[in-house]
């Protein structure tokens, strides 16, 4: 990642209406005057985090961060199961990337991020490609069904353990709508069948980033557990849909 800048505290924050009853968490850190940049963070489902901010010279830049629909600090969230999420898709988070924009008053900004975050930025910039300076992005995903069938099966090869115990909780079969079936149980009326579905799918994504060097040794089973069920509702809900992008996009 190399060398950081020091901690900031964003100047600036607010909840911006984007329609369909959802409030979308924004804050602006560095410089009020400098170049633009919006941050688009992971997941999806992540939530924005305050080390994103260490990544620009705080002198130079208008570092711009947001929670995407359902997550983090925005609102409604969806670790409450009466939360839709039907609204809550690639393209509703472009257009709120979008509202968001107008409303600081930013004519082009630099779009940054990785993982989750690249599938956004590529798509946020082929829709609006007269508001993007320039684009940083990093552990590029571009969200194809190819590449959510290798994270959630063929990745599998490598932990064939945790990837068994994965696919045996999903109540499907190993060739079977993995995903899908993860989907369905974290909207089971069900309390206890929600919470043992959220635990077992990040079970299995501890298990396929375990190899990273740098990592944390359970980045996904020790959020908090709102932040928990959120993550898993969001993630099982886009990757279901193949994030309502055209195969190949």
């Amino acid at each position: 990642m190399g060398e950081l800048y020091p901690p900031i505290e964003p100047y600036e924050t607010g909840m911006l209406d984007v329609g369909d009853g959802n409030l979308v968490y924004w804050e602006v850190s560095g410089n009020p005057d400098g170049r633009p940049a919006v941050v688009v963070h992971g997941g999806p489902g992540s939530g924005s985090g305050s080390l994103a901010r260490q990544l620009f010279d705080p002198d130079r830049y208008r570092i711009v961060q947001f929670d995407q629909r359902g997550c983090g600090r925005s609102t409604p969230h969806a670790a409450d199961p009466a939360t839709d999420l039907a609204p809550n898709t690639t393209w509703h988070l472009v257009a709120d990337m979008e509202r968001l924009r107008e409303h600081l008053g930013v004519d082009r900004w630099l779009l940054h991020g990785g993982s989750w975050g690249s599938t956004l930025i590529l798509a946020y910039a082929q829709r609006h490609p007269e508001r993007v300076s320039e684009i940083v992005i990093s552990a590029v995903t571009t969200t194809r069904r190819f590449e959510i069938d290798w994270l959630y099966r063929g990745v599998g090869r490598f932990y064939p353990q945790q990837w068994e115990r994965f696919v045996a909780e999903s109540g499907t079969t190993a060739d079977g709508d993995l995903v899908g079936a993860y989907a369905r149980l974290v909207n089971h009326p069900d309390a206890a069948v929600r919470e043992k579905a959220t635990v077992d799918w990040l079970a299995w994504e501890d298990a396929a980033v375990s190899n990273e060097t740098k990592g944390a040794s359970n980045p996904y089973s020790d959020r908090p557990p709102a932040a928990k069920l959120a993550f898993v509702r969001i993630c099982s809900h886009y990757f279901a849909h193949g994030a309502w992008l055209e195969e190949g996009r």
